[in-house]
């Protein structure tokens, strides 16, 4: 029996969230090049638990601690119910949440239901609607409109369609988004998204180009979709593509290199998404120029196998570990770890290298806070 492409649609995403899982349990290590950058503590942090402060304000709204739940799913029954559990613990937490694609809904619009329930289970909390680069104006607004969304990521996903056995065939998207940013952005901010593969310096500077409000770099990790979609084709690609993208680790330095030659005074919020697990990982991020931390595949293991007091207890121990890292390192806030002083791993060392990044200059102005 031939499926609708609504409902081809409905069954890619349902594997999605399955593979995704499946790979997160693979990999439990995480990010090999966290383990590449080593942070250099100081034997008087001079600081003490209460004076730690993790609130800040995006977006006009504020939140209460700069981590994020980050797009994942919608469209189906299965994460509806998903979706309610992620919004049930943003809601508790303060903590923004990115729904997942809602381009299913251009074909499929009563599916609504399961983006929807993201912003009853959390009425006043910062939520961001999430589309595809090539969605005309009309379309993303009424998405928007649906979620009342506080921002819209606009996820760039070539190399995940190139995997897809169905995936798009045309990425002249460029036009579409500078349209998105003109007639969106000065009402809702944009957030340009990757979903797993990195961003180089040359992306991220036609990025600051386009003067949009945040860039999430979301760096390659275990949810690689080149992999989750090789697992759903009938035939499957010929090339190993596990050394494709740049991890999260890599594409901050990126984003780094590009700020030393930056001119402009308003730089966007930059997110750091992609294999992140720990809060020391996220301290890491933090330390490499990130503003906030966003965790995926995270947040969904917890939501597949905990009920939401579970959930809770489990974020809270998360956020209690990553105060204490703050604590040892005497950074009052997530944002100090940008001038903890680090070390850099060879392999990394010989990246930056490459970038042109004039590292010198950049570990010379970390001096210890």
């Amino acid at each position: 029996m031939k499926l609708t492409p609504a409902e081809q649609q409905a069954q890619r995403k349902r594997a999605h969230l399955a593979i995704a899982e499946k790979l997160y349990r693979e990999h439990p290590q995480g990010n090999a090049d966290f383990q590449q950058v080593r942070l250099l503590h100081p034997e008087f942090p001079e600081l003490s638990q209460t004076e730690i402060n993790l609130k800040s304000t995006l977006f006009g709204k504020p939140v209460s601690s700069p981590f994020y739940i980050n797009a994942m799913t919608g469209g189906t029954t299965a994460a509806q119910k998903i979706n309610q559990k992620l919004a049930q613990l943003a809601q508790h937490f303060q903590m923004p949440m990115a729904v997942g694609s809602m381009s299913i809904l251009k074909s499929t619009p009563q599916a609504a239901a399961s983006f929807q329930v993201v912003r009853q289970e959390n009425p006043d909390g910062l939520i961001f609607a999430n589309l595809g680069a090539n969605h005309p104006v009309d379309f993303a607004q009424e998405m928007i409109q649906l979620l009342q969304a506080d921002a819209l990521q606009i996820h760039l996903n070539a190399p995940q369609e190139f995997a897809m056995a169905e995936g798009d065939q045309d990425f002249h998207w460029f036009n579409n988004f500078q349209e998105l940013q003109k007639q969106i952005g000065p009402v809702t901010p944009l957030i340009a998204k990757e979903v797993g593969f990195g961003m180089s310096s040359q992306s991220i500077k036609q990025l600051l180009s386009l003067d949009i409000a945040g860039i999430d770099l979301s760096g390659a990790s275990s949810t690689d979709f080149i992999a989750i979609e090789n697992e759903r084709r009938s035939q499957r690609l010929s090339s190993d593509y596990s050394d494709f993208g740049l991890s999260i680790v890599e594409s901050l330095l990126n984003y780094l290199s590009t700020q030393q030659t930056a001119v402009q005074a308003d730089q966007p919020t930059i997110f750091a998404s992609g294999g992140i697990r720990t809060p020391w990982e996220a301290a890491k991020a933090f330390s490499l120029g990130a503003n906030y931390v966003g965790m995926s595949a995270y947040f969904l293991h917890l939501a597949l196998h905990h009920d939401l007091p579970e959930m809770i207890a489990i974020f809270d121990q998360w956020l209690a570990e990553f105060k204490g890292i703050l604590l040892m390192f005497g950074c009052p806030t997530p944002a100090v770890l940008a001038q903890t002083p680090l070390i850099l791993g060879a392999d990394l060392m010989n990246y930056v290298q490459q970038l042109d990044l004039d590292w010198s200059q950049y570990s010379t102005n970390r001096q210890h806070h």
